[in-house]
């Protein structure tokens, strides 16, 4: 078993970059070079390797049928419109191994190649070895950052080496070892003359890469709120410190831009490329967005005609065919074949201030931050009118003084729309906004269960993982919840 576990993790490794690619890359510098695997070359292009785990993030939103669509489906920011057994919360079985076997393998080849005296020296033809490294751990700790929050305890420390069946971590030390690499990773930069190739997130400005770094230990930190409130207020006010400075601006947000042809924004590709319609925008969501207001909704969605949540099939079809200009996700022209896709916004880290402002983990101005965090998100989905914003932060359902953390809470979940992963953590968090189940059901899943490919590859250590996912269902269940989830 261990022989066949290394022999598949080698050839997913070497066979594989791109999670669901044939085997050939696109260096996507220019978008266009077509280049054999990176990472089967004596000379290690670790450009290549870099952009092409950055284009993996395009879909970070989105993958239609993957756990991110179905992690927006938990959310309630999208239902489905025939095929319902998602939102009616059949037992998913998504893999996490490609991951395993695609970008992050990539990353860590940036890594091992910036690091080893062999290959140094051909890599920092790519850029700085440091600020390569840098990248690398960031870009790593964003993906298992996202990995362990779907589905909890997972292969970490041990993960890429190589040897035996992989141990898996417990939440609370990956939680707090993504805090150091990314603490590590923004002191680690160096400034260099060296032209950074493959960026296409910040172009090689690492002053960017510092800010989405710093960024994402606020989110990591503020996460922890319930399980370890200590060690996440001290985590949070020392990102806050780093005078590398966080995301504040529209042009700090971390996003990336589809040229269009091969590579486009994922909602365009299903609505337009693919021309899917199984899913929808949800009652639940537009019907918040509508009883308070807020100019959102002409930007969320092609309609104002929520698809009710967890329909039948039977049900589904039923209310699709009676009602044709049902929303899709997304009004069109906030989907075009170039849209970038934003991964973190300057009005998610105000937001998550403002709660650790509320909190009491910082002294900062709550209420400053929290309207400020509303208006970038009005702003950058193109809906910002003075009027309309003053009236809308000004109903008591909006404003400050009572129940803030709920308030602040039901802004961030409005916030990370259409990103479900971020929306169902923080619904999952803070219980905001009150979600039912579906019709007839009682509970909404709190994790998504290990895929089936680790109990046949990995049995040992899956049993010791599913074992602190178990209720009346047996272990591994969806309802079972994370370390944070309390």
């Amino acid at each position: 078993m261990t022989k066949k576990i290394n022999k598949i993790i080698l050839m997913l490794g070497l066979g594989s970059t791109l999670i669901g690619s044939t085997g050939c890359f696109k260096q996507l510098g220019d978008y266009g070079k077509m280049n054999s695997n990176p990472n089967a070359t004596t000379s290690p292009i670790t450009s290549a390797l870099l952009t092409n785990a950055l284009v993996s993030l395009n879909g970070g939103v989105w993958d239609e049928g993957g756990f991110r669509t179905v992690n927006g489906l938990y959310a309630q920011y999208f239902s489905e419109t025939q095929y319902t057994d998602a939102s009616r919360y059949a037992r998913p079985t998504t893999n996490f191994d490609g991951f395993y076997a695609g970008p992050i393998y990539d990353l860590q080849n940036i890594i091992n190649y910036n690091s080893d005296p062999a290959t140094a020296a051909i890599a920092a033809a790519n850029g700085s070895n440091k600020n390569q490294i840098a990248i690398a751990r960031i870009l790593k700790a964003y993906y298992f950052w996202t990995i362990t929050d779907t589905w909890g305890d997972i292969p970490y420390s041990k993960a890429l080496k190589g040897v035996g069946a992989i141990p898996y971590d417990g939440q609370d030390a990956i939680y707090k070892d993504l805090l150091k690499e990314l603490k590590e990773a923004v002191a680690q930069f160096e400034n260099s003359t060296i032209p950074f190739k493959g960026d296409i997130l910040y172009g090689g400005n690492t002053a960017g890469w510092k800010k989405f770094a710093n960024s994402l230990r606020l989110f990591i930190a503020l996460r922890m709120s319930k399980a370890d409130p200590t060690t996440g207020k001290t985590e949070f006010a020392a990102a806050l410190a780093d005078p590398a400075g966080v995301i504040d601006a529209a042009s700090d947000n971390a996003k990336l831009t589809a040229p269009g042809g091969t590579y486009t924004n994922p909602f365009y590709d299903y609505y337009v490329v693919v021309q899917r319609k199984d899913y929808a925008v949800s009652k639940t969501i537009m019907d918040i967005l509508s009883s308070n207001n807020d100019e959102r909704i002409n930007a969320f969605a092609s309609s104002t005609v929520g698809f009710p949540y967890g329909l039948t099939r039977a049900d589904a079809v039923t209310f699709a065919n009676a009602n044709v200009n049902y929303a899709r996700i997304l009004e069109p022209t906030r989907r075009k074949e170039t849209t970038p896709t934003v991964l973190v916004a300057s009005e998610q880290v105000k937001l998550a201030r403002a709660e650790a402002a509320a909190l009491g983990w910082t002294v900062e101005d709550m209420i400053t931050l929290y309207n400020g965090g509303i208006q970038d998100s009005w702003t950058r989905w193109g809906v910002y009118d003075a009027t309309k914003f003053a009236a809308y932060i000004a109903q008591p359902n909006i404003l400050l003084g009572v129940n803030n953390i709920q308030k602040i809470a039901l802004q961030k979940w409005l916030a990370y729309y259409p990103d479900g992963t971020q929306g169902f953590a923080e619904w999952r968090r803070n219980g905001v906004p009150a979600l039912v189940p579906a019709p007839g059901l009682t509970s909404i899943p709190r994790r998504t269960p290990y895929g089936p490919n680790e109990p046949q590859l990995n049995p040992v250590n899956y049993a010791a993982a599913a074992a602190k996912y178990t209720d009346a269902s047996g272990p591994d269940s969806q309802y079972g919840k994370v370390w944070w989830d309390k």
